[in-house]
C-alpha cells in the first residue's frame, strides 16, 4: 500500500487558533493572541459558546506567564479587551485562587442594578498525566 504523503499531512503554511501578533506596548516578543481577530461578544448565548475557549486560552498562559497572570488578575475584563475580546456590561470574571497557585476564572452575569449577580460557568486547568 503508498501512502501519497501530501494528502496525509497537514499544510505548514496553517496559522494556529492564537497565533502570533505584533508585540505591543508593555508586552514581550513572545506573546499571542487570544483570538484571532476583534471579539465582540454581545449577550449570554455568545458568552457561553466562545468565552470557555478564550479564557482556556487566557489560563494556560497565565501559568507560564507571571506577568499576565498579574495583569489578568488585577483585571479580568480589561485584559481581555487589551487583546481583543469584549464582553457585555452584564458580565464580570473573578480570578480566584484556592489553597495553591491554581487559578479559576468564575463568569457572572448580572441582569439589573438591583439583582444579584448569577455564576454562569468557572474554568480552571488541571494538569493530569497518565500512563
Amino acid at each position: 500500500m503508498r501512502l501519497n504523503l501530501p494528502q496525509v499531512l497537514a499544510p505548514l503554511a496553517r496559522r494556529l487558533p492564537a497565533g502570533p501578533r505584533p508585540v505591543r506596548e508593555g508586552d514581550d516578543a513572545d506573546a499571542f493572541d487570544l483570538v484571532r481577530t476583534e471579539t465582540r461578544l454581545k449577550n449570554r448565548a455568545q458568552v457561553e459558546r466562545y468565552l470557555p475557549d478564550i479564557l482556556g486560552r487566557a489560563l494556560a498562559r497565565i501559568w507560564i506567564d507571571p506577568i499576565f497572570r498579574d495583569r489578568f488578575a488585577a483585571d479580568p475584563v480589561a485584559t481581555l479587551a487589551a487583546y481583543d475580546v469584549f464582553l457585555p456590561e452584564t458580565i464580570t470574571i473573578a480570578f480566584e485562587i484556592e489553597g495553591h497557585a491554581r487559578p479559576r476564572l468564575v463568569v457572572y452575569e448580572q441582569k439589573g442594578p438591583l439583582r444579584p449577580k448569577q455564576r454562569m460557568l468557572y474554568l480552571q486547568l488541571v494538569m493530569k498525566a497518565g500512563k
